[in-house]
């Protein structure tokens, strides 16, 4: 009851009844949260795109972050944690994370922005129908991988020893295989003697790093992987440090001093994930979401990093690149 103008005014209980449903996201990630740079960008992007949507946190919908502290292990109790919040729709940053989701739970949707072979990773039936809980973006793992080493031999010819790094585990045994077989292939046709070099997780990278030295490898191509990815800055640094090329799968290690990547713009996969939470909390199921592939695909080349390398790129390689950075 409200006194409006001296009279007694009583407002409908439907009005006074009405709530906004609150949607609540899980977001599971790898990264460490005091790492922002490395960990919470992704984050930020897809914060963005929600608001873009217009969810508004705190009003429309609550986020519910988890990360794994660079320790694949944990994705799995994570996973279940976040699910006994009964949370909504689950965004899952990338495939070991999606695999401990659903390993979790087979009726909370999944949203996965970056999966590698979402199909040889068991995650999904098929791209067109996903068939499950699960549905979202693919990067092409494998597949852009014999470009990358390609690109690599364009910018430096000389070159014939390239060191892989590389984390087992990451993927499906179906898809690391793939990686392999297809990068060996093209290491063949370029004439390339490739040196795998393996990384399990953060405390095994000084390590590796070591190994590549003592390989005596004139370059290095960083395989796809979360732990590498989000390992990022250590990896630039090291190649700076030793004078040593380098090739990747994000423009993020060419903005941090990398000489060269190739491959999709992870943060529009991570903006367009927001659209498929959207859908889902408006009633989608992702079994009828198809998953997506790139767009496009960026070839990033860092010309001060080359002059410091005394590297010369080749001007017709510097005319197909996306993006230049000085």
């Amino acid at each position: 009851m409200r006194l409006v103008g001296g009279l007694p005014v009583a407002w409908p209980l439907s009005t006074r009844a009405q709530s906004v449903k609150i949607a609540r996201i899980g977001f599971l990630n790898t990264g460490s949260l005091e790492s922002p740079e490395a960990s919470n960008v992704m984050l930020d992007v897809f914060r963005q795109a929600l608001g873009e949507l217009g969810y508004v946190e705190g009003r429309n919908f609550l986020l519910e972050y988890r990360t794994a502290d660079g320790k694949l292990e944990r994705f799995s109790e994570l996973a279940v944690e976040i699910v006994r919040l009964g949370i909504d729709v689950i965004v899952a940053a990338n495939t070991p994370a999606a695999r401990a989701a659903l390993q979790a739970t087979r009726t909370i949707p999944i949203v996965v922005p970056v999966m590698a072979d979402p199909v040889g990773d068991g995650l999904v039936a098929s791209l067109a129908k996903p068939g499950g809980n699960i549905t979202g973006l693919t990067f092409l793992g494998p597949e852009l991988l014999p470009k990358r080493l390609a690109l690599l031999k364009e910018a430096l010819p000389p070159v014939s020893r390239v060191a892989a790094l590389w984390q087992p585990g990451a993927y499906s045994e179906r898809t690391m295989s793939s990686m392999m077989q297809e990068t060996e292939a093209a290491a063949r046709t370029l004439g390339v003697q490739l040196v795998l070099v393996a990384v399990r997780g953060p405390d095994e990278l000084n390590r590796a790093l070591s190994e590549i030295v003592e390989e005596r490898a004139e370059a290095v191509i960083v395989f796809p992987s979360p732990i590498l990815f989000t390992e990022r800055r250590h990896i630039v640094d090291f190649a700076t440090t030793h004078r040593l090329p380098s090739m990747s799968m994000g423009r993020e290690f060419v903005e941090l001093g990398g000489l060269m990547a190739y491959g999709a713009n992870l943060p529009d996969l991570f903006r367009r994930s927001a659209t498929y939470v959207d859908k889902i909390i408006k009633g989608a199921k992702p079994e009828d979401l198809p998953v997506e592939q790139p767009e496009k695909f960026d070839l990033a080349i860092n010309v001060g990093t080359a002059k410091r390398l005394g590297v010369d790129i080749p001007p017709s390689l510097l005319a197909r690149a996306d993006e230049v950075i000085e």
